[in-house]
């Protein structure tokens, strides 16, 4: 059978060519949006007096028996189609008759394909967005047990103060929650229909796009013709949203390889979430988390590729633009497995309180603690007192023992200043709980923060 366009043409496409401009087998997964397209234009097309009861009716039933077939497993996907929407067109009109053909009026593939494309990003971006919810629940389930589990809170990867485990789960609870307020407010931006727009200057049929947006769920119209068909900010919005998204996945993963190291002993990941070496017997590897950290890379390769795809491109449509959903669909299916196997690996973690309490116990962590007590209860200036404490840590270092161990003879031999007052303020505990200001650390603030992230989830609608 003829191409649909090939009226023009005085000679076949070769075959190679069929092979390298066709994206039937990639976004035949929009043949839902697709479909749903085709019918919601055709009952405008109808409301319009375009299309005849009668016609309505074949379409929609050759359309409903196309979406059957198709989710049967016993419709054929044909290369020499170029594209699903001609292959769904194609097999319509093979039902229904030269019906079929009259689906198209006031439509081009380029307000098709951009309808089908936006329907399927709106929707996965819920869905994303509802899987990062249930991710939060664990990490939030987690911190709410772990208020007062002592972990060495670091900067540079260096022990700097005493903070609790849970306090360190909200804090990527924190990360999460940003990523599902970006997902939705791009739902506000992006959830506009391009139907009507047609080829790219609108078209001369007395058509209604209001209608059509409504049909299809969309929030309003696009404004603009010339710019609705070349534009893919929508689909850049959702591989941004996710590289960032796995970018704080990769950063708790990081942490995840580094804690269940020998090294730290934090956490353990269970055997379901583990593997071994072909090699070494004594092996339990945390392939999850390095998997994600690696998959980091991939999602962020695929929007770096769409924004050089899209850098360059005259107004309107360009075929270039076919290079935008692979990239869309393995970001996606990147994102949603990586949200579902981090949820499970989480739930399924043990957590070690003994060992975190232990590291805080090495690298002096309450040294600041003994500077702001001479600023407080000694009237010493803060620059001085980070000179007296920096003494401690080398005569600590000296002695072999922490900060937090020295004896208060040894703590006077320093600075005549420091009194025996001074010793509850170098406890590991207490240094945590000191830290009780408005999003701090202590236990308080940390249960505070629980409760605010538990309101917070319940809250959302997605």
């Amino acid at each position: 059978m003829d191409k649909m366009w090939s009226g023009r043409f005085s000679e076949s496409s070769a075959s190679l060519l069929d092979d390298f401009n066709a994206s039937i087998m990639f976004d035949r997964r929009l043949y839902r949006e697709d479909i749903e397209g085709s019918q919601a234009h055709a009952a405008m097309l109808h409301a319009q007096g375009i299309l005849s009861t009668d016609e309505l009716d074949a379409i929609h039933k050759g359309l409903s028996q196309v979406m059957s077939e198709i989710e049967a497993g016993d419709f054929e996907w044909k290369i020499s189609d170029e594209d699903l929407h001609m292959g769904i067109e194609k097999r319509l009109t093979a039902i229904i008759g030269e019906v079929g053909g009259k689906l198209h009026t006031a439509r081009s593939r380029n307000d098709q394909v951009a309808v089908d494309f936006r329907r399927y990003v709106v929707r996965k971006n819920r869905e994303i967005a509802q899987l990062i919810k249930s991710l939060m629940e664990v990490v939030v389930d987690i911190a709410s047990k772990h208020t007062e589990t002592l972990i060495p809170g670091m900067t540079h990867l260096q022990h700097a103060q005493p903070t609790n485990f849970g306090f360190h789960m909200l804090a990527y609870a924190s990360m999460f929650k940003r990523d599902i307020e970006r997902f939705e407010e791009s739902r506000k931006r992006i959830n506009i229909s391009p139907l009507g727009c047609a080829a790219l200057a609108g078209t001369p049929h007395n058509i209604d796009r209001q209608m059509t947006a409504d049909a299809l769920g969309f929030d309003s119209v696009s404004i603009n013709c010339l710019d609705t068909v070349s534009d893919r900010d929508f689909a850049l919005e959702i591989l941004f949203n996710i590289s960032t998204m796995m970018m704080h996945i990769s950063r708790l993963s990081e942490e995840i390889i580094l804690w269940s190291s020998y090294e730290f002993g934090f956490v353990e990941l269970s055997d379901a979430y583990s593997t071994g070496s072909s090699i070494m017997p004594q092996k339990k590897n945390p392939d999850v988390p390095e998997l994600l950290r690696g998959k980091t890379g991939r999602v962020n390769g695929n929007l770096i590729s769409l924004l050089t795809v899209m850098k360059g491109l005259p107004l309107a449509y360009n075929k270039d633009t076919q290079e935008d959903k692979e990239g869309v669909f393995d970001s996606i299916d990147t994102a949603e497995l990586s949200l579902e196997i981090l949820r499970e690996a989480l739930k399924t973690m043990t957590v070690k309180p003994e060992n975190m309490e232990s590291a805080c116990q090495k690298g002096h962590l309450t040294a600041t603690d003994l500077a702001d007590y001479l600023v407080e209860h000694c009237g010493v200036p803060f620059r001085e007192t980070h000179f007296i404490s920096g003494k401690a840590v080398a005569r600590a270092e000296i002695m072999g023992i922490d900060v937090s161990a020295m004896s208060f003879d040894e703590l006077k031999k320093i600075d005549d200043r420091i009194k025996e007052d001074v010793m509850p303020f170098l406890a590991l505990r207490n240094s945590m709980n000191a830290r009780n200001s408005e999003g701090g650390t202590s236990t308080k603030r940390t249960l505070e923060q629980v409760e605010l992230f538990k309101n917070y989830i319940k809250g959302l609608s997605i």
